[in-house]
């Protein structure tokens, strides 16, 4: 930027002060609802009343109410700075306030007044430096803060993005590894399931490439894909693997994706695979006084002494907390295996 332009831009800020940045309806809605902070009012009117019991005392009764209701509307217009911060208000403010002290000054000299306005003139400047120095710098301050909360928001979406494609990416190196090795197998030898697989497998890429994009995804989408995802583990397993997915496709739900698709994997593999004659596998959903009620089960093993939760259901958990604070997340022995519970 050049010197004759910076110019320009601080005799722009001596004559039209405040803040450039302009905050949109949709940004003031997600970020700027942050309460008034009434610990403000208490602190004008506690000096004030001191200033008063102090300087007052000699004063004529009409002191008190004026002193106090020009505080009043002095909050009033920090108030109204506070819910929209734009440079166009502070300047309204500030030379409407002005412009009337000018006018009052000015009716009060011509009707024999002039000595007094004289002598007040110090004090009176003095204050007006004051309440328009505090609204400035209230202006400044709230701008500051709803741009750290917008930046804070957008970190979170960010990390919750970020998290969303590490937990994909866990998901799927070790199944399409496993996957493809069976197929390369069963191509190799002339199997006939290797032709179901290939088509398993590419629905179910097909199904889990969105993941990556979306931070949310319809439950109806993330049923599909675990429904393909036990296809592929069910033609590797074979007998050993059965499964039930009871999940109304009008449930009008979204998820982080693969959140389900972790819960499922991680039945599997920790209730399925381990028994030599394997298991059953069900998954079913429900509404319940408007809410999502998910369930997991498998006729496994169950929780073993002291388990302790591994990475992957440390990410879905964090990923759920991330999108809805209030959901929960539950593990516990069915008796026989394992039953996960998702509500929301």
């Amino acid at each position: 930027m050049s010197s004759h332009h910076r110019f320009f831009l601080d005799w722009d800020q001596w004559l039209y002060p405040g803040p450039r940045r302009v905050f949109s309806a949709e940004e003031m809605a997600r970020a700027g609802s942050q309460p008034w902070p009434t610990g403000i009012d208490h602190y004008a009117y506690v000096n004030l009343i001191l200033l008063l019991a102090i300087y007052g005392s000699h004063s004529a009764g009409w002191t008190w109410p004026l002193v106090l209701g020009l505080g009043w509307a002095t909050l009033a217009v920090a108030r109204w700075l506070w819910r929209q911060p734009t440079r166009k208000r502070l300047n309204v403010a500030c030379y409407a306030v002005l412009s009337l002290i000018f006018v009052m000054a000015m009716g009060l000299a011509r009707s024999g007044w002039r000595e007094q306005v004289l002598d007040g003139m110090p004090m009176l400047l003095a204050i007006l430096t004051a309440v328009l120095s505090g609204w400035w710098i209230l202006t400044l301050y709230r701008v500051e803060q709803i741009e750290a909360r917008l930046r804070e928001l957008a970190e979170q979406e960010a990390a919750l993005k970020l998290s969303t494609r590490l937990a994909a990416a866990q998901i799927q190196p070790h199944f399409m590894f496993n996957t493809l090795a069976s197929l390369q197998h069963w191509v190799d030898t002339g199997d006939a399931r290797a032709a179901p697989l290939l088509r398993d497998f590419t629905a179910y890429l097909r199904a889990t490439l969105p993941m990556f994009e979306r931070e949310l995804q319809p439950l109806a989408d993330e049923i599909e894909m675990v429904r393909r995802y036990l296809a592929i583990m069910q033609a590797r397993l074979g007998a050993r693997l059965a499964f039930n997915i009871d999940v109304p496709a009008d449930l009008d739900v979204e998820l982080p994706p693969g959140l389900v698709l972790t819960l499922v994997e991680n039945a599997i593999a920790h209730g399925i695979e381990p028994q030599l004659r394997g298991g059953h596998l069900d998954i079913a959903a429900r509404e319940e006084a408007g809410r999502l009620v998910l369930t997991i089960s498998d006729d496994g093993p169950g929780l073993a002494a002291g388990w302790a939760e591994g990475v992957g259901l440390s990410n879905t958990r964090r990923r759920l907390a991330a999108a809805f604070p209030h959901a929960t997340l539950t593990l516990a022995d069915a008796h026989p295996g394992c039953i996960a519970t998702l509500t929301l």
